[in-house]
Formats: C-alpha cells, sequence, structure tokens
C-alpha cells in the first residue's frame, strides 16, 4: 500500500514538473517528452516525406510560403527573446516547403518543419492568408501541441513507468509514428479542440507582430469555410473548431493582435 501512495505521489511530482506554460496564450498543458527527440524524430518524418513528394519550387507559391514562413518565424523569434524566454526555440531548425497536392491543408511538425499543399494555396490568395495559415501551424509547434498529445498518449500506455523516470525510447517512437504517420499523410495529428483555438490565437499574435493585419483573419477562414461546404471536409479542418466559435475568438483576441500590429511588436502579459 506504502508503494503504491509513493508511485502515486511520484507520478504527480514528475506530472507537475512536466506541466508547460505557453507565454502567449497563459495555457498550461502536460509536455514531459524530450524536444530535442522529439525534434530529430520529426527531421526524420520529415526528410521521408519530402522524398516520397513533388516538392515545388523556383515559383512564385513556394517562394511566398518560404519568404511568409521566414517572417513568422523571425516574429517568433523576436518575442521570445523579448521575454527572456530564446532558449525555448534552441531545437527548432525551420524548413518551409510547397508540396504539389491537391489537399486543402499544411501542417508544421515539432522542431518546426512545415509543409503547404497546393490545394491550399488558392484558399490563401494572398500573402496575407498565407501568413494566417502560416501563423496556425507554426503556433502548434510553438506550443508544443504534438509534445501534449504525445505525453497524453504515453501517460495511457505506460503510466506506471513514468515514476522510475524510464519510458522507453521504443515506446514513444511507436507513439510518434502513429501520430505522425510517414507519408503524405505526416503532420495530421488530431489536435484537439481546445489545442486548435490555442493556434488560432498565438497564429493571430504571430503574423501580427511579423507584420500582417490579423483582420486578414476572418476573411480568410470564411473562404476555408466555403471550400468546406463540398461533400469532403478539407483535411484542415478536421478537428478544428466550430465557425462561430472561430469567428468569437478572433474577435476576442483581436485588439491584442492589433497592438501587436501596430506596434510592430509590442510584449507584455498575455490575454488569458
Amino acid at each position: 500500500m506504502k508503494v503504491k501512495v509513493l508511485a502515486s505521489g511520484l507520478l504527480c511530482s514528475a506530472v507537475f514538473v512536466a506541466c508547460v506554460t505557453n507565454p502567449m496564450t497563459g495555457r498550461s498543458s502536460l509536455q514531459f517528452q524530450n524536444d530535442s527527440e522529439l525534434a530529430q524524430m520529426a527531421l526524420t518524418q520529415y526528410r521521408t516525406t519530402l522524398s516520397q513528394a513533388k516538392v515545388i519550387s523556383n515559383t512564385n507559391e513556394s517562394r511566398q510560403v518560404k519568404n511568409v514562413g521566414q517572417r513568422i518565424k523571425s516574429a517568433a523569434e523576436s518575442y521570445y527573446k523579448a521575454i527572456g524566454r530564446e532558449q525555448a526555440l534552441a531545437n527548432y531548425s525551420w524548413e518551409f516547403n510547397l508540396i504539389e497536392d491537391k489537399q486543402v491543408n499544411a501542417w508544421c511538425m515539432p522542431g518546426g518543419k512545415v509543409a503547404f499543399y497546393t490545394g491550399i494555396m488558392p484558399i490563401c490568395k494572398t500573402e496575407t492568408g498565407v501568413a494566417v495559415v502560416m501563423g496556425h501551424e507554426v503556433a502548434h509547434a510553438l506550443a508544443g501541441h504534438g509534445n501534449e498529445r504525445i505525453s497524453s498518449a504515453m501517460l495511457a500506455q505506460v503510466g506506471g513507468t513514468l515514476v522510475s523516470g524510464t519510458i522507453r525510447n521504443n515506446a514513444m517512437a511507436s507513439v510518434f509514428s502513429q501520430l505522425y504517420p510517414i507519408g503524405a499523410q505526416v503532420g495530421l495529428l488530431a489536435y484537439g479542440r481546445k489545442q486548435e483555438l490555442e493556434a488560432d490565437q498565438m497564429g493571430l499574435y504571430l503574423m501580427a507582430i511579423a507584420g500582417y493585419d490579423p483582420r486578414e483573419a476572418q476573411p480568410f477562414w470564411h473562404r476555408m469555410e466555403a471550400a468546406s461546404s463540398g461533400a469532403r471536409q478539407p483535411e484542415f479542418l478536421s478537428t478544428h473548431p466550430s465557425p462561430e466559435n472561430r469567428r468569437k475568438d478572433m474577435e476576442k483576441y483581436m485588439p491584442k493582435a492589433l497592438e501587436y500590429y501596430l506596434s510592430l511588436i509590442h510584449i507584455s502579459e498575455p490575454t488569458r
């Protein structure tokens, strides 16, 4: 009985230590996986995916994806440096690629590996539209949503081993491969509604800091909703909040986003 109580106490302590707070949104989540290891796994999956896909280069759209990606990356780095958290980005090695695929989708893996599909570009319509998507997807990575989902899955599978701190690497690799399958569907991790809403909020801030008008986010989501009116919903929207909830949340966070946009960068406490 004492052993069980001790194990339970140690597990609770481990969970408490692994609780991470997002500096932009104030939301806390459980993330106990090693970010460096996740970034390395993501790199392997990303390389495999690119080798199996047709990567578009030297076109206006591909250059747009790379340019917007660099601006969002710089915005994130500026923000984290301003709040003294630049070390949190130490494991990021950013890449931005456009893949020829009719899917209406884009994603960012742990460590900053980004892919846009050509199917989403007409809906983006403009560079600012690309920034809406880029900010949202980069936010998933910066907020550690992949780590959060993997940690939750690992806790469900091998929770007892957390006490000793010896979570097997092969178990983590197994969970990772399930959540980030190799191939065209890589990166399509099914995030929860709270994570999607957080990515919306954080994405607004990132695009605003990068110099893109956050008010253009609403028109983009209207276009995306119109694209989902067909028989099959785009993968990009498969786990997202309802349009009504998204609009309400964007209006809630728009004043802060506009502060960032109008002052280029204005660091303050996150809106919770």
